[in-house]
């Protein structure tokens, strides 16, 4: 979003601002905030729901359509599709590790839920069933009832389908999804252009129930994100260069840095692609071939950062509410935020749009995850930074692994 110009009409100084006059006037208001500003937060969380399914929708069939048919879902397309869905997981692992250990949620009352009757959690009784879910009856009842695991497979399903059809034929339908996709990602834009207010909302009313514990119990969240992040971006990406690709990790980032600064001022991993793909190219020295098949790929479909943030998040909205997630729960968790990393579009806080589809996926539903979304839009605006940066470097590092296997021996090391 807006990184330069004046300083009031960027975004995160925006939601700085925001953020303190919601402090201020949930500690002055004596709880009337609730009632000047809550309806504030009540709209943007609305809004942001809103866009959820067409923007899902839109958002895979486009991804998955755009790898091809043909030669292009060969050999290389198989070893893209395997290495994204492995960091990913990977990531997400992590992030399940960390929120496990830190419990930043357990203890906090965000929502003002102390006392009342919580949502009703929808539980599995082995890790079939999570599978059995995914596919729908009805794919429209999917859509207009919130079920997020069908309405991923089913737009996982379409993207194949439309790769299938023959030259020419798919034109049309591919177009129509394309531009959808388009609109949709100009709406999901223009409504993450009102954070600042939604913020104001939200804070002045957590803070006027919650009090300074709002913070306390936000800033290890922040934290546990921050963790996660790290181990995944210094640990689990060096290794997989050094290992897979037999490179050197340091020489990558280096050659890298200019893509990563990109992405962590833009937040965007589709604004930064052009950074990424003169960078891989020109300094990592990956051809042509695999770069333009590998990278845009990447900026729709790979997305390590989104991945981990949504399972830490969703966890800790049980955490808060005070659910005690079994295995099965949480690995409908891993799985949802899988797929929903797929969907997630390549602009900034779109992820945050995305955790509703990982909370209704256990039956996380209602004011209160809503509302506890909406306060954790408090601290999103830098951890999204981190998680694009951690998506780009990824995108990157299978770029170059995969021109490795594919014999390129132009790959710089020094």
């Amino acid at each position: 979003m807006q990184t330069s110009g004046p300083l009031y009409r960027q975004l995160w100084f925006q939601t700085l601002l925001a953020i303190i006059i919601g402090v201020v006037v949930g500690f002055a208001t004596d709880g009337k905030s609730a009632q000047w500003f809550g309806w504030l937060g009540i709209i943007f969380v609305r809004l942001l729901k809103m866009v959820i399914v067409p923007l899902i929708l839109t958002s895979i069939v486009t991804g998955v359509a755009s790898v091809g048919g043909g030669k292009s879902l060969g050999r290389l397309g198989v070893k893209t599709l395997s290495y994204y869905l492995l960091t990913s997981l990977m990531a997400i692992l992590t992030g399940l590790a960390f929120v496990n250990a830190i419990k930043p949620g357990v203890g906090a009352d965000l929502a003002g839920t102390s006392g009342k009757e919580l949502p009703t959690l929808q539980t599995v009784d082995n890790l079939a069933e999570i599978f059995y879910r995914m596919i729908p009856t009805n794919p429209i009842a999917a859509m207009s009832g919130g079920d997020m695991l069908a309405v991923i497979f089913f737009a996982i399903l379409l993207g194949v389908g439309i790769t299938q059809l023959p030259s020419g034929k798919d034109d049309t339908i591919r177009g129509i999804f394309e531009q959808g996709f388009d609109l949709m990602m100009v709406i999901t834009t223009g409504i993450i252009r009102l954070l600042p207010l939604g913020v104001l909302g939200l804070i002045s009313t957590a803070v006027a129930s919650a009090g300074i514990d709002t913070f306390k119990a936000l800033g290890l969240y922040a934290l546990t994100i921050v963790g996660a992040l790290s181990v995944h971006y210094l640990i689990s990406l060096p290794l997989l260069l050094w290992v897979l690709g037999r490179m050197k990790p340091w020489v990558h980032y280096r050659n890298m840095a200019e893509a990563m600064i990109t992405a962590f001022s833009t937040s965007s991993s589709s604004a930064t692609l052009p950074v990424t793909l003169r960078s891989v190219r020109e300094r990592v020295g990956v051809s042509n071939k695999v770069t333009s098949f590998v990278l845009p790929m990447g900026a729709t479909v790979n997305m390590d950062g989104t991945a981990l943030y949504e399972c830490v998040g969703a966890i800790f909205i049980a955490q808060v509410l005070g659910f005690d997630l079994s295995t099965a729960a949480q690995a409908t968790i891993v799985v949802t935020a899988l797929l929903a990393s797929i969907g997630a579009a390549g602009i900034p806080s779109a992820g945050l749009v995305m955790i509703f589809l990982v909370t209704e996926a256990v039956g996380l539903t209602g004011p209160e995850v809503a509302t506890i979304v909406g306060i954790m839009l408090a601290v999103d605006r830098p951890l999204d930074m981190y998680r694009t940066m951690v998506n780009v470097t990824s995108d990157s590092a299978g770029a170059a692994i995969i021109a490795k296997s594919e014999g390129e021996t132009g790959i710089n090391q020094s």
